[in-house]
């Protein structure tokens, strides 16, 4: 087995445990905060918003830094301090008596957070070109098992076990991960070589030079769309199901069901449109994926029974696999050497203030157009990112670093 494949197994295993740990208490955060002592229903769901968005605000912030240092110092240390740090907090998340406790915990998560992006760096760097679309594609099925899986397993353990033991459970695993990273994924990185290049920026000048690369900014406008776009309806979905179901019996199943099922096709589809991209290019990849994503939204505003959502959000999930992979694979080939963790890194801050606007965005004007009309303002913005991504990237050329449209094998 090639030294890219053992990487890329080590590291699915420490996203799929990163994005499940992190997602893991959406089933039971609200019922976690009660047994702390909080019992008036507003204060709850107030705690509760907050606590969950606590992680995405300090993670857009530091995600950068990060970036930095690892384009400095190399990937392999950032994931490891991300690793083992996010399995520290996690385990004494169990700890915690308050709310307060919890929302510190989570915004800290979030100043250490960045395995993800240390992962992708430290995949894209050290994968052959020809095989980067298939590794981005299988490394984003991770997250995507880890987001499905996370709210089930936690759900089923809480009834299990209690709430605070997942904590315990959640983070030895992701101890378990890190050092499995630690003994088995290599990376190729020579920190003289980097330094040498000269790429040593503040964050705000590595910002600014990445910048004068016209894609990789559009690149970063295409992640927030996608990110914004899925997340905005979110809230409202089970909502959504039970007005479409009229039955209280098995309405948890259904609204959770509704999630599980488009990234259970998400993530089927992320790695066979990864190859695809690796044949074809990566820009035309993600300009079907976000005309098929934005076109599938449209039926979502007209389904008139629960099945009905379930099929159309399955189609959505497979046209969603080519989105963040193919995002991925483009940010490697506009980066310069030497500055991909930084590029990452900021792609990840577009991605998480998507994270925390789409929801807020989506559920503030649903008094105003409902869920429907949430599902057809997606569809707009995904059908104008495509056309975005057609005019700002397709064809463009890199110069002497060769166009992302002939990214194919050679």
């Amino acid at each position: 087995m090639a030294r890219w494949q053992i990487n890329l197994i080590v590291l699915w295993l420490g996203n799929f445990l990163a994005m499940s740990g992190m997602t893991m208490i959406v089933p039971f955060l609200p019922l976690y905060i009660q047994e702390m002592g909080v019992t008036d229903p507003h204060a709850v769901s107030m705690w509760a918003g907050t606590i969950f968005a606590g992680n995405f605000i300090t993670a857009f912030i530091f995600q950068p830094i990060w970036g930095g240092l690892a384009d400095r110092y190399g990937r392999k240390v950032m994931l490891l301090r991300s690793g083992f740090g996010m399995a520290i907090v996690m385990i004494l998340m169990g700890f915690a008596t308050a709310p307060l406790h919890l929302l510190l915990l989570r915004v800290l998560n979030g100043v250490i957070s960045g395995f993800i992006p240390a992962a992708v760096a430290l995949m894209s760097a050290n994968t052959p070109r020809e095989r980067t679309g298939f590794a981005m594609g299988t490394l984003q099925s991770g997250q995507v098992a880890g987001t499905i899986l996370g709210p089930l397993i936690g759900g089923l353990l809480a009834e299990w076990i209690g709430f605070r033991p997942i904590f315990y459970i959640t983070g030895s695993l992701l101890l378990v991960a890190s050092l499995l990273a630690w003994l088995l994924v290599k990376e190729s990185f020579t920190p003289a070589k980097t330094a040498a290049s000269g790429h040593k920026p503040s964050i705000f000048a590595g910002f600014k030079e990445l910048s004068r690369i016209p894609q990789l900014p559009a690149i970063y406008s295409v992640t927030f769309v996608i990110q914004f776009s899925m997340l905005s309806s979110m809230p409202l979905m089970p909502l959504f199901v039970q007005e479409l179901h009229h039955s209280a019996e098995l309405l948890a199943f259904f609204a959770g069901l509704v999630g599980s099922i488009t990234g259970f096709s998400n993530m089927v589809a992320s790695p066979l449109l990864g190859r695809l991209s690796d044949r074809v290019g990566p820009v035309r990849v993600l300009m079907v994926a976000l005309v098929g994503a934005g076109l599938a939204f449209i039926p979502q505003a007209l389904v008139t029974n629960i099945w009905q959502l379930f099929a159309v959000r399955f189609l959505l999930g497979m046209f969603m696999g080519g989105l963040l992979p193919s995002v991925q694979t483009l940010i490697r080939l506009y980066t310069p050497n030497g500055m991909e963790s930084r590029s990452y890194s900021f792609n990840a801050s577009f991605l998480s203030l998507g994270n925390m606007l789409g929801p807020v965005v989506g559920g503030a004007v649903s008094g105003y157009i409902g869920i429907r009309g949430i599902f057809i303002g997606a569809a707009i913005l995904l059908l104008a990112n495509a056309l975005w991504v057609y005019k700002s990237l397709y064809g463009k050329s890199r110069g002497d670093r060769g166009s992302a449209e002939s990214a194919s094998p050679q």
